[in-house]
């Protein structure tokens, strides 16, 4: 978490659950340039399909729209990233990734990385259909970059606990906060037109079921049948909520701040 090596992002427990899940996803064609939001990671030649292409535009056009938003609350202090695509594995600047672990922010290239057959995983394994439920991911990943401009990750880079007081806990919470902000903004503006997917704001219970379905309480009990909050890194379930919903409400980033963070 913060400023080191270390990926930020939806993967924690999700790495543990999904190590020995297979997306079947294929790889990606080259999607765009640097100056682009998005671009793919791949290590050959493989025909996209066209679902593929089609979530591809989707998470391009959430990342444009989301930086887009930032852009005006921060202004100059805002700096533009990019979501990058992969299949399998990738070599990020934090070291190498692979599908199982899931989204993830890297501090140390300030970039997304995100394995498209996540959102399979998160529609069956997690029920939690939507483009809605997507674009909360993309939008959650993109906090923590903003996280990383303002200099909120210096508290979480020094405590590496887990636990439900845990800076680690309070940063994906806010993180989760400013995706609600996003979903505010987008609420405002009435449909909103993502690549070849239309968002209608009245799904943004797609996001709540999200961000309910990858509680750290949730995804423990799936995999082990217990409930450990000593070993929480991301939330539990109806905190990811509250927080998301807080965004949602407020549309006001400075309604985010937790206990181990602060914002403008």
């Amino acid at each position: 978490m913060g400023g080191g090596a270390v990926p930020i992002g939806l993967g924690g427990f999700v790495v543990l659950l999904l190590l020995s899940w297979a997306t079947g996803t294929n790889l990606f064609t080259l999607l765009g340039t640097d100056s682009q939001p998005s671009s793919a990671g791949t290590s050959g030649q493989v025909q996209s399909s066209p679902e593929e292409e089609k979530l591809a535009d989707m998470v391009g056009a959430v990342t444009k729209d989301v930086q887009d938003m930032w852009s005006e609350r921060l202004g100059a202090q805002y700096e533009r990233t990019r979501t990058v695509l992969f299949r399998d594995s990738i070599q990020s600047a934090c070291g190498f990734a692979q599908s199982a672990t899931g989204p993830f922010y890297c501090p140390a290239d300030r970039k997304v990385y995100l394995d498209l057959g996540f959102f399979d995983e998160l529609s069956r394994r997690f029920g939690a259909p939507g483009d809605f439920a997507q674009a909360y991911v993309i939008a959650h990943e993109l906090g923590h970059h903003v996280q990383n401009l303002l200099g909120l990750n210096a508290r979480a880079a020094r405590d590496r606990r887990t636990g439900e007081e845990s800076a680690s806990v309070a940063l994906e919470l806010q993180a989760d906060c400013f995706a609600g902000v996003w979903g505010h903004a987008a609420s405002e503006r009435g449909r909103f037109q993502a690549g070849h997917v239309e968002l209608d704001p009245g799904d943004a219970d797609e996001a709540i079921r999200a961000a309910g379905a990858i509680g750290d309480d949730r995804l423990q009990k799936m995999s082990t049948g217990h409930v450990m909050p000593d070993r929480f890194t991301h939330g539990s379930s109806a905190q990811r909520i509250a927080w998301f919903s807080r965004g949602m409400e407020s549309g006001d980033p400075r309604a985010c701040a937790t206990s181990a963070t602060t914002t403008r």
